[in-house]
């Protein structure tokens, strides 16, 4: 039985949030930041192509980053995040990849950062240089108006933030941006905020959402349109969802697709992710899809372990150690989350949603793989691939988040 489908929205028309993907520089004067590139090698930039073009451009809509700024969970988490690390920001340069307003930058110039390169490619930073001005910023913060795939920045940079995140973690493929930009400028050691992402999914339930797409056309002011519900399934959905859902709709715990350590991927490794899957039924209940929600961690860069630092000897005790060492406390991660049971955000989750639901059993097991890949029609959509077996019989959902 097939299950799936590729195109369509899987929701009401809305203005769909693009992402800042790939931003960079471009300029405001001769900063320090401007000027010939340094001799190493560096990675090669791509292409930008006619839709990194149409994505920038919506990037320059006010209401973009209006919903963005909104967002309280969103941008008090990474102010939180700077000032918890100020004493790696204090004194330092920082890159900022896809500044969008610069709040970002502000903050950290705020954290005592001696340099902000604050970096985008949409015409919003037009507007980043005025509010740079109107806090009376700019001797610390350099907006630069480009891709940061072909900004040029002179000296090596201590900290890279970004928000890059988009819908389902991976969509609009920001990350690769951020990717570039710390392997061309960023030190040894340097600090990456946020450090560390989680992609998990889980089957859910929501028969509100079947009532209000689906079973609506079975009586509307007294006329039957019936006829009208299996293209109204496709409409609804062929793609996946962006909404809000709750914990009750969650029927297991969830499991991992992907764990993200942006200190060292690989920009290939984001081209396909391929993870298995086994979720046992909670409750009774339709199986009506799969929801799929991230959150991202803002850690110190790792440090190695000096010579004089202390290790443990067979009795457990502590030996040689510094007296730094045993003052320092233990780091305090900071979280982001957009899971259904946390504070909403505007990513919202991510749903992938049956034609047909699927009747569960108390305990019922579903197995499976997600396959999550970059299209080849363009890297910023991806293609999603769902194959589970449950109740004896195997299912395929497929579709495009473009």
């Amino acid at each position: 039985m097939f299950t799936g489908g590729a195109d369509g929205n899987g929701h009401l028309p809305r203005p769909r949030r693009p992402r800042r993907g790939g931003l960079g520089g471009g300029g405001m004067g001769s900063a320090p930041g401007q000027g010939s590139s340094a001799v190493q090698p560096y990675p090669a930039a791509p292409p930008c192509t006619d839709y990194d073009m149409a994505y920038f451009k919506a990037y320059s809509h006010i209401g973009v980053h209006e919903e963005m700024l909104k967002d309280h969970v969103r941008t008090s988490t990474y102010r939180n995040a700077i000032m918890h690390h100020q004493d790696l920001i204090s004194g330092k340069v920082v890159l900022d990849v896809g500044c969008g307003t610069g709040v970002l930058s502000i903050f950290c110039a705020f954290a005592g950062a001696t340099r902000v390169y604050a970096v985008d490619a949409s015409d919003i930073a037009i507007q980043a240089m005025e509010i740079v001005r109107e806090n009376g910023l700019s001797d610390k913060v350099v907006v630069l108006h480009s891709r940061i795939e072909d900004v040029i920045i002179e000296e090596k940079v201590d900290v890279i933030i970004s928000e890059w995140m988009g819908y389902m973690l991976l969509y609009e493929s920001m990350l690769g941006s951020v990717i570039f930009a710390r392997d061309k400028w960023l030190k040894p050691g340097g600090l990456i905020l946020p450090s560390h992402a989680s992609l998990y999914m889980a089957p859910i339930t929501n028969s509100q959402r079947y009532q209000d797409s689906v079973f609506f056309w079975r009586d509307v002011y007294g006329i039957k349109m019936s006829s009208m519900m299996p293209l109204a399934k496709q409409c609804a959905f062929m793609e996946p969802s962006v909404e809000t859902i709750s914990g009750e709709n969650v029927l297991t715990w969830p499991t991992v697709v992907s764990l993200v350590d942006c200190y060292t991927i690989q920009a290939q490794e984001l081209e396909t992710i391929t993870a298995a899957f086994k979720f046992t039924s909670m409750l009774q209940a339709p199986l009506h899809g799969f929801a799929f929600w991230f959150d991202v961690e803002f850690n110190g860069p790792v440090r190695q372990k000096s010579k004089k630092q202390a290790t443990p000897s067979l009795d457990g005790n502590t030996q040689n150690a510094s007296p730094s060492s045993k003052k320092k406390k233990p780091d305090v991660s900071i979280v982001l989350s957009t899971a259904p049971e946390d504070a909403p955000t505007h990513w919202q989750q991510t749903l992938l949603y049956l034609f047909e639901p699927i009747e569960l059993k108390k305990d019922q097991n579903i197995e499976g793989s997600v396959t999550i890949s970059q299209s080849q029609q363009h890297a910023r959509f991806l293609n999603i691939c769902l194959k589970y077996f449950t109740g004896d019989q195997w299912y395929v959902k497929e579709s495009v988040m473009r």
